[in-house]
């Protein structure tokens, strides 16, 4: 969860995962949602970011989650042992569910929220942590931050990244400009 959470509260580092996804499939929206992105102040404006830690990018998640438990909207459950948990698995319940439909319908602007989970949800592809972990350490400002750090932005070399691949797009993908 920590490292989906990464890419939702570090919009820069999405959109960077984007373009690396779009290099990789020449699937033009990736390329269009990457630049929705930095094209704006998103990755400035709805910036969070997170702590470097043991294990890559780290927020307690227990206080947080404890208002929506004890309000009855999520339910968590652990995996392992009494001694080591594995896992926490996290549920939205119904009642969860119905408020957050009830949030969306009179506060629209928290619709970007539920796009967005679903934008990190699809970029994920169904790998657990451990590889997400290893997709995020590629990033140089991501392994670089001491544990204990704020993980810095990529938002500067995002933009140049997407500028130099809508030129190869142009370009027929040759990189010459004509």
């Amino acid at each position: 969860m920590q490292k989906l959470d990464f890419w939702l509260r570090n919009p820069d580092y999405l959109a960077d995962e984007l373009l690396t996804k779009y290099e990789a499939s020449s699937e033009a929206r990736l390329l269009e949602l990457a630049g929705l992105i930095l094209d704006s102040e998103e990755p400035e404006v709805r910036r969070y970011p997170m702590l470097r830690h043991h294990f890559g990018a780290y927020e307690p998640l227990d206080d947080a989650l404890a208002v929506l438990r004890s309000a009855g909207l999520v339910a968590r459950r652990r995996r392992g042992t009494v001694n080591r948990v594995r896992q926490h698995d996290y549920f939205l319940l119904t009642a969860g569910r119905t408020v957050a439909r009830e949030v969306i319908q009179e506060a629209p602007a928290f619709q970007y929220y539920v796009d967005r989970v679903g934008l990190v949800l699809d970029l994920a592809d169904g790998r657990g942590g451990s590889q997400l972990k290893r997709q995020q350490y590629l990033q140089r400002e991501y392994a670089d931050a001491a544990r204990g750090d704020r993980i810095g932005s990529v938002s500067v070399r995002a933009r140049a990244r997407l500028e130099h691949l809508r030129r190869q797009a142009e370009d027929g993908g040759t990189g010459e400009h004509g």
